[in-house]
């Protein structure tokens, strides 16, 4: 590589992308430096972007905690086990999960020593192929490094619609929704997709009263329909009130109250909340990446426009993660194209097959899916079958109280070639693992069927449903 840089690559980000990009630049023997800009709530630097700090791994925390107390205050009776108080302290349970978010990025901060990586807790910004400027954010130094290669993975933020205007108190975004001391009796979310049902369910769990707003009339659009029928059934008999086709057109704060106004198929209706959620989806952080005269190609929504290999327009720079629209807007996403990247800039490189990427949502039960819906294939008129195995005929799913959902698998109707896997279930976003990679290998429904799963366990269930697709599921009863 070049010794006329200060440095062989630069990365601006620190999320999953950007900083497993810096690991693995680093691994590769080339010399690298990550610059990010988040701080914690003590202003410390603080690596991992909105995945550990404000995202999927500090709703994972809560979540936890919120289905441990849902546990002890519904299901535990049918143990033999009972008790006779138990209070929620939200400042402990808000302290734990920032102890975890702060155990990930000091691991990821390890990493970056270990592997020599330089860290520089700045605001970077694209000047130019092979410039970047940067900002300390602790005196606001300006300076300007070099590099043969530049990545940007900056990441994303929540969205912020004009009907709803975020500030913070009493209309929030869904970064601050895991950082609530007070627990909302009545709490609103806007959207009803992945974030909003995530949230949604962890506080439902809590004890406050959730009324999801959702735009579209259908119900998780991106999963199966039949998936998502069931999981509507099983969240509503929670106690979540979804109400789809439900278009928000105001919300402002009365007297310590959220009045919110939509409307829908029956006309416009006002609810008043303690709190609301804006939850409708994410956009790029492409605002003030790069200068002006760098010319960098955003299109019409501010994502970076890049090709196949994740290059920009401008030579040496690359975007990977939540910047661009390569495949969707998923933490491990942007993880395999840190990887990806990385290996391109070192001539190592192997293709992502972003058709097999599997998508998570970690509500109770989750929801897992990787490759084709059935709804999909009948819009195309591919001859398909489907193999479904409930998880209340699974012995291992009943002595563990997690009998909801199912394991749906779509083949092939000639070649038993798996076309897709969807599962509604407890433990969807572990075995989801095994469709990912039975269809990264081409395998057939009949290699899974043939597959030895340990008795009794839940990856039986992939197993079942394969063999469910010739009337063989061995737990079922026979079709009529």
């Amino acid at each position: 590589m070049s010794t006329s840089t200060d440095y062989d690559v630069i990365i601006i980000g620190a999320g999953p992308a950007g900083y497993v990009a810096a690991i693995r630049c680093a691994q590769l023997g080339l010399k690298t430096a990550c610059i990010d800009n988040w701080s914690n709530k003590k202003n410390h630097p603080s690596l991992g972007g909105t995945f550990v700090n404000a995202g999927c791994i500090a709703s994972m925390a809560l979540l936890e905690s919120s289905k441990i107390y849902h546990l002890l205050t519904h299901d535990i009776s049918t143990h033999g086990i009972s008790f006779d108080h138990l209070n929620i302290d939200l400042k402990q349970m808000i302290d734990h999960k920032d102890s975890i978010t702060h155990s990930l990025s000091e691991q990821i901060a390890m990493l970056f020593t270990h592997n020599n990586i330089d860290c520089i807790h700045a605001q970077g910004k694209l000047l130019s192929p092979g410039q970047v400027e940067i900002i300390t954010l602790n005196n606001q130094e300006q300076s300007v490094l070099t590099a043969e290669h530049i990545i940007l993975a900056t990441g994303s933020r929540p969205t912020a619609p004009p009907c709803a205007i975020i500030d913070q108190k009493f209309i929030i975004d869904s970064s601050l929704a895991l950082n609530l001391t007070k627990l909302p009796k009545k709490l609103g979310i806007i959207g009803a997709g992945i974030i909003g049902l995530e949230l949604a369910g962890i506080w439902n769990r809590l004890g406050s009263d959730v009324i999801l707003l959702e735009a579209q009339g259908s119900f998780l659009t991106a999963t199966d329909e039949q998936i998502a029928e069931q999981a509507y059934q099983i969240f509503s008999n929670q106690g979540l009130d979804i109400r789809l086709g439900s278009r928000v057109i105001s919300a402002k704060t009365v007297n310590r109250k959220v009045i919110v106004e939509y409307q829908d198929n029956e006309g416009t209706h006002a609810i008043k909340l303690d709190r609301l959620i804006v939850a409708s989806g994410r956009q790029p952080n492409t605002d003030n990446l790069a200068s002006e005269e760098a010319l960098l190609i955003l299109d019409e929504n501010g994502f970076v426009h890049v090709d196949e290999k994740c290059c920009t327009t401008l030579p040496g720079v690359y975007a990977i993660g939540d910047l661009t629209t390569l495949g969707p807007m998923l933490a491990h996403k942007g993880l395999e194209e840190g990887i990806f990247v990385a290996e391109h800039i070192a001539e190592k490189s192997t293709p992502i097959n972003y058709d097999i990427i599997p998508s998570v949502i970690y509500t109770s039960p989750e929801i897992a899916w990787v490759g084709q819906s059935e709804q999909a294939l009948i819009a195309v008129g591919e001859d398909y079958k489907v193999g479904i195995f409930p998880f209340t005929a699974s012995a291992r799913a009943q002595t563990a109280g997690k009998t909801e959902g199912m394991v749906k698998i779509i083949t092939h109707a000639e070649s038993d070639v798996i076309l897709g896997v969807h599962i509604l279930g407890e433990y969807a976003s572990e075995l989801i693992a095994e469709a990912v990679l039975a269809m990264e290998f081409s395998a057939s429904a009949e290699d899974l069927a043939r597959t030895i799963h340990a008795h009794p366990s839940i990856s039986e269930a992939l197993h079942e449903a394969a063999l469910a697709l010739d009337s063989r599921a061995l737990h079922l009863p026979p079709e009529n």
